[in-house]
């Protein structure tokens, strides 16, 4: 359930905003932005939304054209929940979509975002989250994918990448079929991303985790960290 929540008014997925955040955490909430549609970096999406009802200023829903669209189709559509675009009026919305181009730059709050495409089994994307003298790069949901580390190679002052890995390496036929990776992989990702940088892993299958745990350990690369819930960085 992927969510990260960067100087606290902007997150970055939204699998448990809702689980994680007390409600005056959540009203703090400027912005969602996506890396993908699928259900476990969106579920809480409905009930951040509702919680936030009314609100003088809408909450932003940041991400490109593909994923916005199924998000209104499938999840804020009046059938699954309600059409909060339009709720309690058009002109005063408890949500707005905010469609990006992928590769530009934008800024939401005083943080510049990337959106880089990724190799996923639906429309997904990574970012590059910069401000002044350094970036962080989230890597989104993927397969081993080329854009992103092209992208990173340029990034100035990067201090860290948040990297997947879902499924242990017994389990590659499952990680092939739903475009994921397992430890075996993470070498040659590393290969193409910047030297040095530290990679924090993250969205590890609960039932998978202590077979990533060991076989992460047998790589014996020291710039792999597992990551932990609730931990805080400061870059």
């Amino acid at each position: 359930m992927t969510t990260f929540l960067i100087d606290g008014e902007t997150a970055l997925d939204a699998g448990a905003l809702t689980e994680a955040l007390p409600l005056a955490a959540q009203r703090r909430l400027r912005r969602v932005v996506l890396t993908h549609a699928h259900l476990d970096h969106v579920a809480s999406l409905p009930f951040l939304v509702e919680n936030l009802y009314g609100r003088e200023r809408p909450l932003e829903i940041i991400a490109p054209a593909p994923v916005l669209r199924t998000l209104s189709r499938h999840v804020f559509n009046d059938a699954a929940w309600p059409d909060f675009t339009r709720l309690p009026s058009r002109r005063r919305p408890t949500m707005v979509f905010r469609p990006v181009a992928v590769g530009r730059p934008f800024l939401a709050g005083g943080v510049r975002f990337t959106p880089l495409p990724v190799d996923h089994i639906v429309a997904a994307y990574g970012y590059l989250v910069s401000k002044p003298g350094r970036s962080v790069l989230f890597s989104g949901d993927t397969m081993p994918t080329r854009r992103l580390w092209e992208h990173a190679a340029r990034a100035r002052d990067l201090k860290a990448i948040f990297l997947e890995v879902s499924f242990s390496d017994s389990q590659a036929d499952v990680a092939r079929a739903s475009c994921h990776l397992t430890p075996q992989q993470l070498p040659g990702e590393l290969a193409k991303s910047p030297a040095r940088c530290p990679v924090f892993l993250y969205h590890m299958k609960p039932p998978s985790l202590p077979r990533i745990r060991r076989e992460v350990a047998r790589l014996a690369e020291p710039r792999l960290r597992l990551l932990e819930s609730e931990r805080s960085f400061r870059f």
